[in-house]
């Protein structure tokens, strides 16, 4: 394990190819992984050895690459387990992305639990895949969602969702990092408080399951999802963590191969947990690339991460303030997570986005699957900066120079 955090992106940027490379001539200065993280070689390798040496369907055959496939397939699955404390890894469920995997609480369990009146608990600043899902669950049941606003900080209003829980809360489903206001949500007091009343908890995660430790034991809730792609991992792959006696009491999602233990013509049995919620053929080089993913994030130590990346944004958001013509949305203050983002009055975060591009930093702009928040703050978008541990404060001080220049040339 890596136990020196000031010198870390140093020490594992070759592990990045990607990030070694020209955009319009400039360094690649890439500030975009709240969207999705750069991939190092182990990770690559993974995929690559699988396909070469082991490719076969997982849990299907007795030849010795079906073998090592399944072995691989589900040793990935302890890892995950591990990273997240959970309690076994049959409560792990491989998903396409953080997305299915709130789409599979909905579908399995809200819609079979839920009935009108039932009361759902969000916050105004979910991400679309958090907030969708239940408005057609809402729908479809009648039941009744409400929000959690923001405090005068731009952070979880906690009086507002205290007011809000009742005997009627069937469910509250909350983001643990804010992908736009950067804010860390106290999940352990929310999932405490929301299972005072009898409620049921899910915890989106993919913000925060790359950047700091997770123990879902200690957190205590019912569901926690995130996605491969935003911790190193390939695209296509995530994950639903549930507690063991809520996912044997969930029906399946989706019906087929894999997750039956018999078919007759006239009924099915279902297999045990997880794979009852695995249809068809799995995303089998993924979830061992997921695997390999966590075991570079490990081997690095995500405390390591975790005290890297606080360096990194304090000096972010100092190098930031430099610039008063920036309004930053979120919480202005130690603890947040290591992303900005911001608009600047008179100048569309499109328009920004593109000449900082013509000067290698790749930054995001957009609503960030946060339309209901950017309207609360009469936004149609904004730019947003977001770091990883393989980024460094020299990045920090090239991205605010370009950044000023950038907006001298708009006349800002």
């Amino acid at each position: 394990m890596i136990t020196q955090t000031k010198s870390l992106a140093t020490k594992i940027r070759a592990d990045f190819p990607i990030l070694h490379q020209k955009i319009n001539d400039k360094p690649l200065i890439y500030f975009d992984n709240a969207a999705t993280s750069q991939k190092p070689k182990a990770v690559l390798e993974a995929i690559k050895h699988y396909y070469e040496y082991d490719n076969a369907n997982v849990h299907r055959g007795a030849h010795t690459l079906s073998v090592r496939a399944t072995e691989a397939y589900e040793r990935a699955r302890e890892k995950v387990a591990d990273f997240i404390n959970a309690a076994s890894p049959q409560e792990i469920v491989y998903t396409r992305n953080a997305t299915e995997a709130i789409n599979l609480v909905a579908y399995s369990w809200a819609l079979n639990e839920l009935k009108a009146g039932d009361e759902i608990i969000l916050s105004v600043m979910e991400h679309h895949s958090n907030l969708v899902p239940w408005r057609m669950v809402a729908q479809r049941t009648g039941a009744v969602i409400k929000y959690v606003g923001l405090t005068e900080d731009e952070e979880f209003n906690w009086s507002e969702y205290l007011s809000l829980l009742s005997s009627g809360t069937r469910l509250v489903s909350i983001v643990h990092v804010s992908n736009t206001l950067g804010c860390v949500n106290p999940v352990e007091a929310i999932v405490s408080k929301a299972h005072q009343v009898g409620a049921k908890v899910l915890i989106d995660a993919c913000q925060s399951a790359p950047h700091k430790p997770l123990d879902v034991q200690k957190i205590g809730c019912d569901w926690l999802v995130a996605s491969g792609h935003k911790m190193c991992g390939p695209t296509g792959i995530g994950f639903l963590y549930g507690k063991q006696s809520i996912l044997e009491a969930m029906s399946p999602f989706l019906g087929g191969g894999e997750m039956i233990a018999e078919v007759f013509l006239e009924r099915f049995t279902c297999a045990d947990l997880p794979h009852k919620f695995e249809a068809g053929t799995p995303a089998i080089a993924e979830s061992i690339a997921l695997g390999a993913a966590i075991d570079y994030l490990t081997n690095i130590g995500i405390e390591n991460i975790a005290a890297y990346e606080a360096q990194l944004t304090e000096h972010l958001f100092n190098r930031l303030e430099e610039i008063p013509q920036l309004r930053i949305y979120g919480p202005q203050k130690p603890g947040r997570a290591a992303l900005a983002a911001f608009n600047v009055e008179g100048l569309h975060a499109s328009d920004l986005a593109t000449l900082l591009d013509e000067a290698g930093v790749a930054i995001r702009s957009g609503h960030h699957c946060t339309q209901p928040l950017h309207r609360l703050f009469a936004a149609s978008g904004s730019a947003r900066a977001s770091l990883y541990f393989y980024n460094t404060l020299a990045e920090i001080d090239d991205f605010i120079l370009i950044l000023k220049e950038t907006l001298s040339f708009f006349g800002v």
